[in-house]
């Protein structure tokens, strides 16, 4: 009862401060602080002490300067043409299999993923071109924005993840592990979406134009042209982590040169790209990493007010096997989705969730995947989805139709949940087979 209680007083404190409008990660901080000083009763110095050895430790953490050189990378691909390109390149190859140009959503996406890491950059990348594009030509606008939500959603799973490195730092875990555990979910995911998508063209051919284009050897030429650059960067990315050459954090830095270099070939390269892009990277990484350092002092605080431990005996004493708890979490996961981000979902759940799924026997490696799968989920569920305040704000709807238009993307999903905990060697096949 005690344990209940208190757990409930700092989620009243988390409402209250969240419901303040306060930001998030002043909000985490004022938790934490409020948890220790009135239900531990500690004194501030102490809880001083405390916040000061969890900054240096993670603002001196070497995983973690992955993730603004990741961001930064993305906000090249984001101002140049590359996005552009993208869609350019894939038409010609989608356009003769049922859905035609809605494929350019899900096969865009999974590759801008492939080198952004972040689930916002891709759905924005993508879609400020496939929208106007599938609009122009007559595409059906609930399918189009439906499977542009979902698939954006892609940048959390597919590597390199920002989401992924989170998880991998805080439950110290190989990130180069997690980067390949991703691939085939993605892939999957993936596949669950583009079968739709053929599926509904084929139950309501009004769904896309009946006219085609006529393509000749030489578009299909320009079309591999086009993804030219895209490929190659997620070839050096990749590559170089998956060939042990580097680690996920140098191949960020080689990354981010690889995409200057792309943007300098291009004729793109520019002083005010260069600024615009650091800014970008770094008004988006201080919002991560703030948000990250605050969520471990927060979960800091409630390890010695002892929630986790009791939670976890608790839920252990109900002696529930192994899919009865994958069921719980996922309910529990389901509904922090409606109110928080992906970032801090993972980083205030982790040191509950993370230890009652060791007890239970899965894997770390596969139950950091099944978490990014969840928190996918949380991209598109009103009212905090940021996929669809993205796609809001692209296509001028309200957030409710695009809300409703995600609804199917967002069963696809939790299908791939089902698939996952049913074979895990989904997740666990590849980082074996590299790893051992």
């Amino acid at each position: 009862m005690d344990t209940l209680l208190t757990a409930a007083a700092t989620l009243a404190f988390l409402l209250l401060f969240l419901g303040l409008g306060v930001w998030v990660f002043i909000s985490l901080a004022l938790v934490a602080t409020s948890a220790l000083f009135f239900l531990h009763g500690m004194d501030l110095s102490r809880i001083g002490s405390i916040a000061a050895g969890i900054i240096y430790r993670y603002s001196t953490s070497w995983e973690l300067s992955a993730i603004p050189m990741f961001i930064w990378m993305g906000e090249i691909i984001f101002r140049t043409d590359i996005s552009t390109r993208l869609f350019r390149g894939l038409s010609p190859f989608v356009d003769y299999i049922p859905g035609r140009l809605l494929h350019t959503n899900v096969l865009g996406c999974t590759l801008f993923a492939a080198v952004s890491g972040s689930s916002p950059a891709t759905t924005a990348t993508v879609g400020r071109i496939t929208t106007r594009e599938l609009g122009q030509r007559g595409y059906d606008d609930r399918l189009s924005l439906g499977s542009l939500a979902g698939a954006g959603s892609l940048g959390l799973l597919i590597p390199p993840s920002i989401v992924m490195i989170v998880y991998g730092i805080l439950a110290e875990q190989s990130i180069s592990r997690l980067f390949a555990a991703g691939v085939l979910p993605g892939l999957m995911i993936t596949a669950l979406y583009s079968g739709y998508i053929m599926l509904r063209a084929k139950l309501d051919p009004g769904l896309v134009p009946a006219t085609r284009e006529r393509r000749s050897a030489m578009d299909f030429l320009r079309a591999l042209w086009d993804l030219a650059p895209l490929v190659v960067l997620m070839t050096i990315v990749l590559g170089s982590i998956y060939t042990g050459i580097a680690t996920p954090s140098e191949a960020a830095a080689v990354g981010v040169i690889a995409a200057i270099a792309i943007a300098a070939v291009t004729r793109q390269l520019s002083l005010t790209l260069l600024r615009d892009t650091l800014m970008g990277a770094l008004r988006t990484s201080t919002m991560v990493c703030s948000i990250l350092i605050t969520a471990a002092f927060m979960s800091t605080a409630i390890g010695y007010l002892h929630i986790p431990a009791d939670v976890a005996d608790g839920i252990a004493s109900l002696d529930l096997p192994p899919w009865g708890l994958l069921v719980v979490l996922s309910l529990f996961y389901l509904g922090l989705g409606f109110f928080l981000d992906g970032t801090s979902i993972v980083v205030m759940s982790l040191p509950i969730s993370l230890p009652l799924a060791l007890q239970a026997g899965f894997d770390p490696i596969w139950f950091g995947v099944y978490l990014v799968l969840m928190v996918e989920m949380a991209q598109v569920t009103p009212p905090v989805g940021f996929n669809l305040f993205v796609l809001q704000g692209i296509s001028g709807r309200s957030i409710s139709y695009v809300a409703r238009a995600a609804l199917p993307f967002f069963v696809l999903m939790l299908v791939g949940v089902a698939l996952l905990a049913v074979f895990p060697g989904i997740a666990l096949w590849l980082p074996n087979f590299f790893y051992g």
